[in-house]
């Protein structure tokens, strides 16, 4: 991909593969419903990064795009992200070594989502990509976060050992904030869907969506819309 923008926005996702992919939702849905699901959350995610116009979009695939899912699916993008596989021992690894390599390539401000945030609204993405912090954080409800990004350089926020899959993540992240001296900006929070009851939660917040005539989150909604939960 042609290096158009001073911005770049990276979809970190998984290769969608049964078994492999929101395992904490089994035995509530079956594999291939979970897979269905998940298939629907990156393609809203990848309309999502590809509707932002003021950034590069890019997706990031571990462990590997072994399902062939990726390049099939950007090729119905107007402007299709460039795919690379996840490089690193654990989670801030892989997103430090993503931030580098932006960075690297000369762009000047980098944001990370997570494809578990299907219904999260661009406004928070963009605000992201707007801002001259040093740091960019996007709370998540479960103690996580949904987004992170960088200004200019990558910070190490991810060494000396963040737990990750756990309520502590966000605190542990900008424990290291305030180590580094870095400059932060906080978005709204918002939430990632990974349990039974957060795609509960979700089906009754993209109806209540629907209803009130805003945003639809297509694929995901019309999946939700056939499930009986």
């Amino acid at each position: 991909m042609t290096k158009r923008q001073t911005k770049a926005i990276i979809l970190f996702a998984r290769d969608p593969v049964a078994g492999k992919v929101k395992t904490r939702l089994a035995p509530f849905l079956n594999q291939d419903s979970i897979l269905e699901l998940y298939t629907r959350f990156l393609k809203d995610s990848i309309d999502k990064i590809c509707g932002v116009k003021t950034a590069d979009p890019f997706i990031g695939v571990a462990p590997s795009d072994s399902s062939g899912y990726f390049s099939q699916e950007i090729k119905n993008q107007e402007t299709p992200p460039e795919v690379f596989l996840q490089e690193g021992e654990d989670l801030g690894e892989r997103m430090f070594n993503a931030f580098q390599a932006r960075f690297d390539e000369g762009y000047e401000r980098v944001v990370i989502i997570g494809s578990d945030s299907p219904s999260l609204p661009v406004a928070y993405i963009e605000t992201a990509l707007d801002s001259e912090k040093d740091l960019v954080v996007g709370p998540s409800t479960d103690g996580g976060y949904y987004l992170i990004g960088m200004y200019l350089k990558p910070v190490n926020v991810f060494a000396d050992g963040i737990e990750w899959g756990s309520e502590k993540v966000l605190q542990q992240t900008l424990d290291r904030v305030k180590k580094y001296k870095c400059s932060l900006e906080l978005l709204p929070p918002w939430y990632d869907v990974d349990r039974e009851e957060d795609l509960k939660f979700l089906k009754t917040h993209l109806e209540l969506i629907a209803q009130a005539g805003l945003d639809n989150i297509g694929a995901t909604s019309e999946f939700l819309k056939g499930l009986d939960i």
